[in-house]
């Protein structure tokens, strides 16, 4: 029942990528699109590239500090393991890369799984807390479409909602999960006992978090990530030279930035395809960037964010001797989803 569940997941996904790929090439003139392609300046491409390897270095310091309670792991380590992960996230479906990376170092370091798993959760959350003060700022700088407007309003419920939860859990323990214990008990078994799984390894991985300096350092390295990735987006309109053409200002970028990361929490195919495509295309429009330039930028963006880490993280697998037929069965004998 369970690889049914799964089967049609991962086929819902592809169907809606089809979809999301479908109207973004609706209508594009491909000639334009190789002209502007030809056009680019591929030396800011390849800066481009290396900034995205940046963040990914940045991205594993923060890692290390997330760790550091548990064991001091080096940040090389760290980063092999990362971009493991991201390989497995833009080759297969369910986010199966998050359990490749947790399996990675638990495998090296003699640590459970579970315990690098509740630091990817916590990373997770701290991304999306990030994505927020990002997009409240957006808001007040650029008017939206109301359907961005109303998803941020939604975001900014939820997250609110979230971060009191994890307030209450970290102050108040026994009581908040006695509480959650009893509302999760008319869910079926196997996804209550799921969540309070998950929720125990966040607790026991912020509790470990004890001083006030260790959650100012952690959001310095998340603004400096999410600096990174804006970065690449406003570098790449001068890829393009789509600057002085359609006026386009680091507002636009912090824009293309917001609405591109929805494409995460749509359901689509692994790395995002289709969704990133059709949302970047869509912010571009916002601005009067024409269709096939816009995809032009969209695809070629997208390619930087997935390709190069792809085929590195697949030869860092191999060294590793690894496979993703092995890492997949990990995943499932472990039962991590």
């Amino acid at each position: 029942m369970k690889k049914v569940g799964n089967t049609i997941k991962i086929l819902v996904g592809f169907v809606i990528s089809g979809l999301f790929l479908f109207f973004a090439f609706q209508k594009i003139n491909f000639a334009e699109m190789k002209q502007s392609f030809v056009k680019a300046n591929f030396w800011l491409l390849i800066l481009s590239a290396i900034i995205m390897f940046i963040s990914h270095w940045f991205r594993s310091v923060r890692w290390q500090y997330l760790l550091k309670p548990i064991r001091k792991i080096p940040v090389t380590n760290l980063f092999s393991a990362l971009l493991i992960g991201y390989m497995g996230n833009s080759l297969l479906p369910a986010h199966l890369g998050e359990f490749f990376r947790a399996y990675v170092i638990g495998h090296k370091q003699k640590i459970p799984v579970s315990s690098i798993l509740a630091t990817i959760v916590i990373e997770r959350i701290i991304d999306l807390f990030t994505l927020l003060l990002i997009m409240a700022f957006a808001l007040i700088v650029y008017p939206f479409p109301d359907w961005v407007t109303k998803s941020g309003y939604i975001i900014f419920i939820v997250t609110i909602c979230m971060f009191l939860f994890l307030i209450f859990l970290k102050k108040y323990t026994y009581r908040t999960v006695e509480l959650l214990n009893r509302f999760l008990k008319i869910l079926p078994q196997i996804i209550s006992h799921k969540i309070i799984t998950i929720i125990n390894a966040f607790v026991d991985g912020v509790r470990k978090l004890k001083h006030k300096k260790d959650y100012f350092i952690i959001t310095i390295w998340s603004i400096l990530i999410w600096f990174c990735y804006w970065f690449v987006f406003h570098l790449n309109f001068y890829t393009f030279n789509l600057i002085q053409p359609y006026q386009l200002t680091s507002t636009s970028s912090l824009v293309l930035l917001v609405i591109t990361t929805i494409s995460v929490v749509v359901p689509s195919s692994p790395g995002y395809i289709g969704t990133y495509h059709f949302l970047c295309l869509f912010s571009l429009g916002l601005f009067g960037v024409p269709r096939a330039a816009g995809l032009t930028y969209a695809i070629t963006v997208h390619g930087l964010h997935f390709v190069p880490v792809t085929i590195i993280g697949l030869i860092l697998a191999w060294i590793e001797g690894l496979s993703l037929i092995k890492l997949s069965y990990k995943r499932n004998l472990n039962n991590f989803d």
